[in-house]
């Protein structure tokens, strides 16, 4: 049976995902199977997040349709915030990504790439419990590191050190802390199981949502506005966590504040709320 037959046979199964993996397959098949390429694929999302954010922050200040959408209207990002934000954020990926990439490119072996993709269902609810589990760890190791002084001064004061979010915070922190969120990111798809193209999809989604939680504005379109019943934190609720470092500690979802009596609803959740109100 040709490759051909192989390919008709596995999407009249109802594997929707299967074109585009086949076309990964054929066009990129050395690459997806580098063991770089997940620390490429993160580190690529995330500058170009923040770049388009930083844009968005420069130009807020003149352009009133979107310094409306900003829960600080009246206080822009400025030049130093970005420069200061931004060589911590480098001086990061060069001591702690760059090694550890490296490092990985030599001694793991090339990632198996299996020949069938995921189907719909796997690769969305894989997504899913990669960030139910990831949203409790990071719940628990958050707010360890709020009780105790020493790992807050030690580890976690740094990412405080902006009462403000903007885009650029979401990766201002120590060395141990981008440890740790590298890890799980990691090691969740290993221990569910998934597909790597979900590994992947999971990696984009979380740092996707990690850098919308941090960018400052209330879209109508961001997930906490269209995930119904309070159920998704986003911008606003952590916001309120940099300024009253006790409350809402959780990265994605609400329960586990609910549940711990961490929660707190931000008293005006909309950049447009708050300019109105000036």
């Amino acid at each position: 049976m040709s490759d051909d037959d192989n390919v008709t046979g596995v999407q009249s199964r109802g594997l929707i995902l299967q074109p585009f993996w086949d076309y990964l397959h054929q066009n990129h098949h050395d690459l997806l199977r580098s063991t770089p390429f997940p620390v490429v694929l993160s580190v690529s999302t995330y500058f170009f997040l923040v770049g388009f954010y930083t844009v968005l922050d420069l130009l807020a200040p003149t352009w009133p349709c979107i310094n409306r959408h900003r829960l600080h209207p009246d206080k822009p990002v400025t030049w130093p915030n970005i420069w200061t934000t931004l060589g911590v954020t480098i001086y990061n990926h060069v001591l702690y990504i760059f090694p550890a990439t490296i490092a990985q490119w030599l001694w793991r072996p090339p990632t198996p790439l299996p020949r069938e993709a995921p189907t719909f269902w796997s690769f969305f609810l894989g997504i899913m419990g990669c960030m139910v589990v990831f949203d409790f760890q990071y719940y628990l190791w958050h707010l360890l590191h709020h009780q105790v002084p020493w790992l807050y001064r030690t580890f976690h004061a740094v990412h405080h050190q902006y009462n403000q979010t903007f885009s650029l915070v979401t990766q201002y922190l120590s060395g141990w802390e981008l440890f740790s969120l590298g890890f799980w990111a990691t090691i969740d798809p290993i221990l569910l199981q998934c597909h790597c193209l979900t590994a992947w999809g999971f990696m984009v989604f979380n740092i996707y949502v990690s850098t919308e939680q941090h960018c400052g504005y209330d879209f109508p379109w961001a997930l906490h506005n269209l995930v119904p019943f309070g159920l998704w934190g986003g911008a606003p609720k952590h916001d309120a966590h940099h300024q009253r470092p006790g409350t809402n500690f959780a990265p994605f979802f609400s329960h586990w504040d609910w549940l711990g009596g961490t929660h707190s609803v931000p008293t005006r959740c909309s950049g447009r709320a708050r300019q109105d109100e000036m």
